[in-house]
């Protein structure tokens, strides 16, 4: 879609590991798994 190949993923990763550190990167993953379940119930229409 975008043309992202491994190069440019792993170019992106690092700049994420500069930008935002070593200790913060498993908050940022759970945070962003969370918003994705989120918007999948969202989408799918399943309120609690």
């Amino acid at each position: 879609m975008f043309g992202f190949g491994t190069p440019q993923i792993i170019i992106i990763l690092f700049i994420v590991l500069l930008i935002f550190g070593v200790g913060r990167l498993p908050e940022i993953g759970s945070s962003m798994g969370r918003a994705i379940k989120n918007f999948k119930k969202g989408i799918d229409g399943k309120d609690d």
